[in-house]
């Protein structure tokens, strides 16, 4: 860690936030069991006379609820005030706990710079205070925010000096967390063999605590990670593995981004019928859940994967489907796509009057 970052000065401004009118949740491969602080209880919180001071745990305590609610604007704003407010009184481990949770919500939006403001101010809090919870907390942030802003080498050291205190607390969770996420940024780097490495160690762990929902997201970045060494038939495994621990999860969204990589790899070792299934099976999911851009995606992947068989009768039955659903949610260029796509079937069937018709298409519609 530098020494501009380590003696980073607390300030009273918070950093340039995201439009006040609308935060959106990104969802991502990070595993985040440090985060999981859960929502304190009335007596872990000071309840003295002060008004002040009741006010600001009043409003930490319903930061948290709307953070884990998913009211991320709502968060931001309760967080914020907390923060302010603990500051005037000088109430330094409120104001931790208050930035930590202000750094979670800015990674939850993808707000990286405001992160590592945040965590940055936590740990220059830390000086005073020394706490090898928050420490790990904010550590774990930093790693992760670097990450997404392709700062790998800072990513890694922030990740690596977090991995340290989960083995000092034992914590098995945190580690898992902390391996997982290691693994994610030596993968972002190029080096596959080094991910895989800490994502093995991150598994290994996470089975032992029997926690499915870890498992299922351990899985998933092992599978993506041999995927991108073009080891298919090893990404094939992760990802049967992880399709399983998602329908025990009752996690189809989940399920259905898998069963897509698997489609995929599948196809790319010229497994077009076993590709076959389980595009079929995304498209089962894709309209259970009524995602029309998951359905839209799989009926082109079915055609694609129909083509390659040599089914060109089936092909073109995927690609009208494909077609209608573009039409339907007024997507031209999808529309465009599967005109496309159904004029060369048609003229690998022979069937060029059609294939003309579908040229026709494509030029009223460009």
């Amino acid at each position: 860690m530098s020494n501009s970052e380590s003696n980073h000065r607390i300030k009273n401004t918070f950093p340039v936030q995201l439009p006040t009118n609308y935060l959106k949740q990104i969802r991502r491969n990070t595993i985040t069991h440090e985060f999981d602080q859960g929502l304190p209880e009335d007596e872990q919180l000071p309840h003295e006379s002060d008004d002040q001071l009741s006010e600001a745990s009043k409003l930490l305590r319903l930061g948290i609820q709307q953070q884990q609610a998913g009211e991320l604007i709502a968060a931001l704003k309760s967080l914020q005030q907390s923060l302010e407010m603990f500051r005037a009184i000088g109430d330094v481990q409120q104001q931790e706990q208050a930035l930590s949770f202000l750094a979670l919500v800015a990674y939850a939006s993808g707000d990286y710079k405001s992160v590592i403001y945040y965590s940055q101010q936590c740990l220059a809090l830390e000086k005073t205070t020394p706490d090898l919870l928050v420490q790990m907390q904010a550590l774990s942030h930093l790693g992760n925010a670097y990450r997404h802003l392709n700062d790998h080498n800072k990513a890694i050291e922030y990740l690596e000096e977090c991995f340290i205190i989960t083995q000092k607390l034992q914590d098995k969770r945190s580690q898992v967390a902390a391996l997982n996420n290691l693994g994610l940024v030596y993968k972002a780097s190029g080096n596959f063999v080094r991910a895989i490495a800490y994502q093995e160690q991150s598994l290994q762990i996470v089975q032992e605590l029997q926690d499915k929902w870890g498992i299922e997201q351990v899985l998933k970045n092992l599978g993506n990670a041999w995927y991108a060494l073009d080891n298919y038939p090893k990404a094939i495994a992760y990802y049967e593995e992880c399709v399983k621990v998602a329908r025990t999860l009752n996690n189809p969204r989940s399920a259905s981004q898998v069963l897509k990589n698997l489609g995929n790899a599948c196809y790319a070792i010229g497994d077009y019928a076993k590709a076959i299934i389980y595009y079929e099976e995304r498209l089962q999911l894709a309209r259970e859940l009524k995602d029309k851009r998951s359905e839209e995606q799989s009926l082109g992947s079915l055609g694609v994967a129909c083509e390659a068989l040599g089914d060109y009768t089936k092909a073109i039955q995927y690609y009208e489907e494909r077609l209608l659903l573009a039409r339907t949610i007024k997507d031209r260029r999808i529309e465009e796509q599967a005109l496309a796509s159904l004029k060369v079937a048609c003229y690998a069937l022979g069937d060029y009057a059609r294939a003309m018709q579908y040229q026709q298409g494509t030029s009223t519609n460009s």
